[in-house]
């Protein structure tokens, strides 16, 4: 929560937005350096600005919300977890969310995401007990309070994934004849009361003219409709191709990705002992009576196959799909569960439980063997405190995935690294194959817990890597540095596009000019009339240079070369990881 600094680009970039509303005190329309941001639905920022009422404007009160959501997630999957399936279900669930790859990899960065899983499970967790018998009517209005706070935490998604997975439920069981009980009016009367002012307030407020859209068009046509068709002006958003879509999440979810082996069998033998039944009684598999467990079985695969087609069919960022997690994660915590009362149970001693752990632990030992290369390929490199000097430097600009990164690692990086890459080499090979043969003795509950114990210290490793790509990822520190030596009536510009050096804005407090930098997500907010002027040209940039002002300008490293050619003098005033902070006078 509180390591490393805020990152450049969307991590910043959001807090600022939430730190700008409570200085503002406006908390409909949504601004970063000044200019209006309505990109994004609210629920994440007041929540982020909540804790900076409480707690200051820090990185821990920055991380707080997110933290308490991804507790609350592990929550969810517990209490889920234990009423469909059972007590080590539930823990499983659980530890499976708070050790998977994905889920860390995904929250370092200011992002919806995990809220939205939290709020999309949570709502559909209470659609099914509402279907219980005598349950109470709270239920069905606790599943539409929390779709409508979806709504206002990502958009039209939070409406269409929990309500298309309960329609598809509904059809496919046949419980849609029951549909007088899902108190419509009220549950809608109360959706629009939750989710409908805050869209009407910021129409009002940033409403469209003749030659100018306003907030209708750009939040709903252009944010929803034309993003989904992947024609959302302007374009900086990637697909990524079908196979590494698909394949991407054994990533995302390992290492428990590699037991979906036994996630399906469960699946498989319910639907054959169903059919064989449905047949004996003379009724559809769908006129089957059906509990509380087997109904979480169906819709965790109803919502996770939603997401994942919607998201395969639609433009896409690695981490839309997590909401997909939870479901997958339950799914996979009562496979693993379900299979460790089998193979406990049966004479022989190989099964699937144990033909995952015997491909975990091949992993981990070639992963073991690259980290340990990577090691002694850089036991004589000197140790380097700025680990951005030491990687291959790569046109960030390129960069539309959110882990374009990967790309920069070198050889020359492990020199830096070497604590928690040693510590992740150990991880990798130990905690896989003793599980493997805790696994092959029929200690399972032991197999399950030693993995999860060993990636939850790999998450550790994966930390203190993360603060060591600190100054490399984050311009915390050279926002410092001018902070100590800028005065008020100083100018501070970046030279490209904001997301460069989005954490000057957090850390520095000020307005900050853009020099040929009116991209991506500042676009919309710069053509209103009341926009800052704070979009420069070249030729701006050099009549400030040249004015008696001082001015501070922040240097990404691939626009490095061009700014030499356009700025012959010039003073340096800091450098780190390969961006540079010069000025106009020494």
């Amino acid at each position: 929560m509180f390591t490393p600094g805020l990152l450049d680009d969307a991590d910043s970039t959001h807090a600022e937005a939430a730190r700008e509303m409570v200085a503002s005190g406006d908390y409909i329309t949504l601004r970063i350096n000044g200019v209006r941001y309505l990109e994004k639905a609210p629920l994440p920022y007041w929540l982020v600005a909540a804790s900076y009422k409480l707690f200051h404007i820090n990185e821990f009160s920055t991380r707080l919300p997110m933290v308490l959501s991804i507790m609350m997630l592990g929550l969810l999957a517990f209490c889920w977890g234990c009423r469909a399936f059972g007590q080590r279900t539930g823990i499983y669930a659980a530890l499976f969310v708070y050790t998977c790859a994905g889920v860390y990899l995904f929250t370092r960065v200011l992002i919806p995401e995990v809220l939205l899983s939290v709020l999309i499970a949570g709502a559909l967790y209470f659609f099914l007990t509402a279907l219980e018998p005598e349950a109470a009517p709270w239920r069905w209005y606790a599943f539409y309070a929390l779709i409508a706070l979806g709504v206002l935490t990502k958009g039209l998604i939070a409406l269409v994934f929990p309500g298309g997975a309960a329609f598809l439920f509904l059809l496919i069981t046949g419980e849609w004849r029951r549909w007088r009980e899902f108190r419509l009016f009220s549950g809608c009367a109360l959706f629009l009361a939750v989710a409908a002012p805050w869209h009407i307030l910021a129409g009002l407020r940033n409403p469209g003219t003749a030659e100018h859209h306003g907030f209708f068009w750009f939040y709903f046509v252009n944010e929803h409709f034309l993003r989904f068709l992947g024609k959302r002006y302007p374009r900086d958003y990637n697909k990524l191709p079908a196979t590494l879509y698909w394949s991407l999440h054994l990533v995302w979810l390992f290492p428990w990705s590699l037991y979906f082996p036994a996630a399906l069998t469960i699946a498989l033998q319910e639907w054959r002992t169903r059919r064989r039944a449905s047949a004996l009684l003379g009724v559809s598999a769908a006129g089957m009576p059906s509990d509380f467990t087997w109904r979480t079985r169906l819709l965790c695969w109803i919502l996770a196959g939603v997401i994942l087609i919607f998201f395969a069919l639609s433009t896409n960022q690695e981490y839309y799909t997590f909401p997909a997690y939870l479901p997958l994660l339950l799914l996979l915590a009562d496979g693993i569960a379900q299979c460790e009362r089998t193979e406990c149970a049966a004479t022989k001693r190989a099964g699937w439980l144990s033909i995952s752990a015997a491909s975990l632990a091949i992993v981990g030992i070639v992963a073991s063997i690259l980290l340990a290369v990577g090691l002694w390929q850089s036991r004589h490199l000197p140790f380097e405190p700025d680990i951005g000097s030491l990687l291959s430097q790569q046109d960030t600009s390129a960069y539309t995935l959110s882990t374009s990164h990967i790309l920069d690692l070198s050889y020359a990086s492990f020199a830096a690294l070497r604590l928690p890459a040693a510590m992740a080499a150990v991880v990798l090979l130990l905690a896989p194959l003793l599980s493997f043969l805790l696994r092959l003795y029929r200690r399972h509950y032991s197999a399950t817990w030693v993995l999860g114990a060993g990636f939850a210290l790999f998450l550790v490793a994966a930390h203190i890597a993360l603060v060591r790509f600190g100054p490399y990822l984050s311009s915390k520190e050279l926002a410092q540095t001018i902070a100590g030596k800028a005065r008020p009536e100083d100018k501070v510009m970046i030279y490209g596009d904001q997301a460069f050096g989005s954490s000057l804005l957090f850390y520095l407090h000020r307005p900050i000019d853009l020099v040929e930098g009116r991209t991506t997500s500042m676009w919309f907010g710069s053509t209103f009339a009341d926009a800052p002027k704070i979009y420069l040209s070249d030729a701006d940039l050099q009549n400030h240079w040249a004015a008696p002002g001082r001015v501070f300008l922040f240097v990404p490293p691939h626009l490095k070369t061009k700014v030499d050619r356009l700025l012959p003098a010039k003073y340096l005033i800091a450098e780190l990881s390969g961006k540079y902070v010069y000025s106009n006078q020494p």
